[in-house]
C-alpha cells in the first residue's frame, strides 16, 4: 500500500468513524429499538442496555475489522471514480485529488455499505446475528436524513429487506438459472416464486422505522415519501407495511412539498385500491397550494385511465384554475374525454379555443385530427376558431392537417375552406404552404376558392408496380417511384 493509498485511507477512515458515532447517536434517539425478525432459538437475544452501548460496539467492530473497511472501500472507490483510465491503473493513485475533495461522499457510500453488511449478517438464514440487528437498524435509521442520493435509493433496498427479512441482494425477480450458465440442471424442478413474501417480524421493524421518518423534520419525511413512492410497487407490502393510510396522512401534511410527493404515488394507489385511491385523490385535491395542484395535474392522465368518470370532476376544476402551470397540465389531458364522451370532449374542446391562455389553445392542435375523423362537418367550427388564434404554432399544425385532408378527402377539404370563408378567415398562410409544396394544385384550389374555376378532384391513383419476377423487363424511372411513394404516404407530420 502506497504513501498516498495509506493517507487517504486514514482520511476516510476518520470520516466513517465520525459519521457512524454521529449517525448511531441520531438512530437511537428512538428508543427502545425492535426486536430481530430472524433469531436463533438456541441462543436468545440479548437487548442493549443503552444507545451508548450500541455506539460503542458499532465503533468497536470498525476499528477491529479494517480488512473489512479496506475492502468495501476498494469496492466504493471502483464504483465512483470516473472511467476514464486503463484497467491496470490504480485509482487511488489516478484520481488521488479527485477523492481527496470527496471524502464525505465515500464516506457515505461506506457507511451504508457497513449497513448493509451488518444488516447481511442478521438475516442470516443458518446463524442470525442478533448484535448486528441492534447495530443495522440504529444505523440505518441514522443514515436516512436526506431525500435523494444513497438514503433513497440504497435506503430503500435496505427497507424492503426488512420487510421481507431477507439477506439483501436476494432478490425475488432474481432469473431462474439458464442453459448459459455452468450451474444450470436440465432435469431440476425449481418452483418459480411468484411474488414477495412479508414477514410478520419484518413488517413490524419496517414500520417502526417508517414511522419514526414520517414524525420527524421535513427532510425524513421526504424521504419517507421517496421510499413509498418505490414500496408501492410491491403489491404485496402495501398493506402489510400501511403505506394507504401513510400516503393519506401525508396528503394532510403541513407543508405543501410533502403532499406534491404524495401525487406520485397517486396512480398506483389508485390501481391497489380504487377506493381508498379515490379517497386520497379528494383529499390532495382539497389543497390550495400551487404545488400541489401541479402535481394532480400531472397525473390526470393516469387518473383517467383508473377512474374514468370520477376524474372528470378534477379535470372540470383544473380547467378554471388561474396558474399557468395547471391549465397547461390540465389541457393536454383533455383528449382523454373522448373515450368517455365525444361529445362532451368535442364540446369542452369549442369551448377551450376561445381560452385567453395561448398555451391552452395549442394543447387542443394534437387533438384536431381525432376531432375531424369524428365530426368532419365540424359544425363547432373548431377549425375556423383557431386558425382565427394567429398563433403560429397552432397555425404550422392546422396547415399540414388541411393539405393532408386535400389528399384524401378533396370534398371535406372544400367544405372546410369554406367555413373558413363565412367566418371571414384569411387563407394566405395556407396557400402560401400549399403553392411551395404543390403549386399547380394550389392555383386549382385557389381559382376555385375565387369562383373562377371547379372543384378540384382527387387526384387518380396510379397502379401498383408488381414483379413478375422476371428481370429481362424495363425497371420504372425513379420521378415515377417518387410520385407513387409520394402518393402513397403523403405529409408526415407526426
Amino acid at each position: 500500500m502506497g504513501k498516498e493509498r495509506t493517507k487517504l485511507s486514514e482520511s476516510i477512515f476518520e470520516a466513517v468513524a465520525t459519521g457512524m458515532v454521529e449517525a448511531l447517536e441520531r438512530g437511537t434517539l428512538a428508543w427502545p429499538l425492535p426486536q430481530p425478525p430472524m433469531m436463533d432459538p438456541d441462543f436468545p437475544p440479548i437487548q442493549p442496555i443503552s444507545p451508548n452501548s450500541v455506539i460503542e460496539q458499532g465503533l468497536g467492530i470498525l476499528q477491529m475489522d479494517r480488512a473489512m473497511f479496506e475492502s468495501n472501500l476498494n469496492t466504493v472507490v471502483d464504483l465512483i471514480v470516473p472511467h476514464r483510465m486503463n484497467l491496470s491503473d490504480d485509482p487511488f493513485a489516478v484520481h488521488q485529488k479527485w477523492l481527496h475533495r470527496r471524502v464525505d461522499k465515500v464516506a457515505e457510500r461506506l457507511l451504508f455499505t457497513i449497513a448493509t453488511d451488518w444488516l447481511a449478517q442478521a438475516f442470516d438464514q443458518s446463524a442470525p446475528n442478533t448484535d448486528r440487528w441492534w447495530l443495522a437498524i440504529s444505523l440505518i435509521n441514522g443514515l436516512s436524513t436526506t431525500p435523494y442520493g444513497q438514503a433513497v435509493h440504497q435506503g430503500y433496498h435496505l427497507v424492503e429487506s426488512i420487510a421481507l427479512a431477507e439477506r439483501p441482494g436476494t432478490w425475488h425477480t432474481q432469473p431462474d438459472t439458464g442453459p448459459h450458465q455452468l450451474e444450470w440442471n436440465p432435469h431440476a424442478v425449481i418452483p418459480r416464486n411468484s411474488g414477495v413474501v412479508a414477514h410478520d417480524a419484518g413488517v413490524e421493524a419496517a414500520r417502526w422505522l417508517i414511522e419514526k421518518l414520517e414524525n420527524d423534520i421535513l427532510e425524513r419525511r421526504l424521504l419517507v415519501m421517496e421510499w413509498a413512492r418505490l414500496l408501492i410497487q410491491r403489491p404485496n407490502l402495501v398493506e402489510p407495511l400501511g403505506l394507504e393510510t401513510l400516503l393519506l396522512r401525508r396528503a394532510a401534511d403541513p407543508e405543501a412539498e410533502v403532499a406534491a410527493r404524495v401525487t406520485l404515488c397517486l396512480a398506483k394507489a389508485i390501481e391497489h385500491n380504487r377506493d381508498s385511491g379515490l379517497e386520497l385523490a379528494k383529499r390532495l385535491h382539497q389543497r390550495d397550494e400551487t404545488l400541489v395542484k401541479r402535481g394532480m395535474a400531472d397525473v390526470l392522465t393516469r387518473m383517467f385511465r383508473r377512474l374514468e368518470w370520477d376524474a372528470v370532476p378534477f379535470l372540470d376544476d383544473m380547467l378554471g384554475d388561474q396558474d399557468e402551470g395547471v391549465l397547461a397540465a390540465a389541457s393536454s389531458t383533455v383528449g382523454d374525454l373522448r373515450f368517455l364522451d365525444s361529445e362532451l370532449w368535442a364540446d369542452t374542446m369549442a369551448k377551450l379555443a376561445h381560452h385567453p391562455l395561448p398555451i391552452v389553445r395549442r394543447n387542443l392542435v394534437p387533438f384536431l385530427r381525432d376531432y375531424i375523423e369524428q365530426y368532419p362537418e365540424d359544425e363547432r367550427h373548431l377549425l375556423p376558431l383557431l386558425w382565427q388564434d394567429g398563433d403560429e404554432v397552432v397555425r404550422s399544425r392546422m396547415r399540414e392537417l388541411l393539405m393532408r385532408m386535400e389528399e384524401v378527402s378533396p370534398d371535406h377539404f372544400a367544405a372546410r375552406l369554406q367555413d373558413f370563408k363565412q367566418q371571414d378567415c384569411s387563407l394566405e398562410p395556407l396557400w402560401a404552404s400549399f403553392n411551395h409544396r404543390r403549386p399547380e394544385r394550389s392555383q386549382q384550389w385557389q381559382s376555385w376558392f375565387a369562383g373562377e374555376g371547379e372543384q378540384p378532384t382527387a387526384p387518380k391513383i396510379r397502379p401498383v408496380l408488381q414483379s413478375d419476377m422476371d428481370d429481362s423487363g424495363d425497371l420504372p424511372s425513379v420521378k415515377d417511384a417518387y410520385e407513387l411513394l409520394d402518393q402513397e404516404l403523403g405529409f408526415i407530420d407526426d
